[in-house]
């Protein structure tokens, strides 16, 4: 039997018969990653403009990054706004999931959807709002709004993911250990918690992604000493082009991606 005929799924759909979805989703991989492929050989381009290809390869622009006070402070600050991001939605995000796949009340779902309102209102929305109310309590332009702001765009994904790994956990096993004694919380973290560690560290992972990568609101709330990464390099393509985003890029690439893999990495492992 070849591949072509061999069953692909349990419906016994052959591969052959999927071909179609197989051509598509390379094709939608395709584009995503074109961008990438552009952009770090860009990189390492000699030129005082964007080239692509590159007549002369060179590390100047890695250099001018790791030189710059700008773009360092920048990327310090970054940093910092995504690891308390991370901290902070974590928890808050773990419990809201949890708080509400336990509760069984009929208006839990209704709660989920209020909460995760952020996925789903267009960021700029969110970023106004978030300008003008910081605006009246002094949080603009400081680490504690940009943390907040982020935390609200991070917690819903912290919560789907938790959700996700609770509905495919035997909740019995934390009634058990209720049953002899324990209290909720020390069941929580004694039982449920090991259990679902995984999704935990993917959730905090791409918290501190969501944060580090974000834009749109950095743009709004972020300035002076306090202003991110992000908001830097766009005033860099603004104002005018300078290759040195193009390393930053592909550093910002290249720190996703050992994320990622990270998360995959520690999901891979036996216990």
């Amino acid at each position: 039997m070849s591949w072509w005929t061999q069953p692909a799924t349990q419906t016994q759909i052959t591969h052959g018969d999927r071909f179609w979805l197989y051509v598509t989703a390379a094709i939608i991989m395709l584009l995503l990653v074109i961008p990438t492929f552009i952009v770090v050989p860009m990189s390492f381009s000699d030129s005082q403009y964007l080239a692509f290809p590159p007549e002369t390869w060179s590390v100047r622009w890695y250099e001018e990054y790791f030189e710059s006070r700008k773009w360092m402070r920048a990327t310090v600050t970054s940093v910092q706004i995504g690891v308390l991001t991370m901290l902070v939605a974590t928890p808050l995000g773990t419990m809201a999931a949890y708080a509400l796949f336990v509760s069984g009340h009929r208006a839990a779902r209704a709660i989920f959807m209020l909460l995760i309102t952020p996925m789903i209102v267009p960021v700029i929305l969110i970023a106004i709002g978030a300008f003008y109310a910081f605006g009246r309590i002094g949080l603009n332009n400081s680490i504690t709004g940009l943390v907040l702001a982020h935390t609200a765009m991070a917690a819903p994904l912290v919560m789907i993911l938790i959700t996700a790994a609770l509905r495919s956990y035997d909740l019995n096993q934390e009634r058990v250990a209720r049953s002899l004694g324990a209290s909720r919380v020390k069941a929580f973290f004694l039982v449920t918690l090991p259990q679902i560690k995984f999704s935990v560290v993917t959730a905090a992972l791409l918290s501190f992604l969501t944060s580090f990568d974000e834009v749109i609101i950095s743009i709004f709330i972020s300035g002076g000493s306090n202003a991110t990464l992000t908001k830097h390099m766009f005033a860099a393509l603004r104002d005018f082009i300078d290759p040195t985003i193009a390393a930053i890029s592909t550093i910002m690439v290249a720190v996703s991606t050992v994320l990622l893999l990270t998360t995959q990495f520690i999901g891979g492992k036996k216990p």
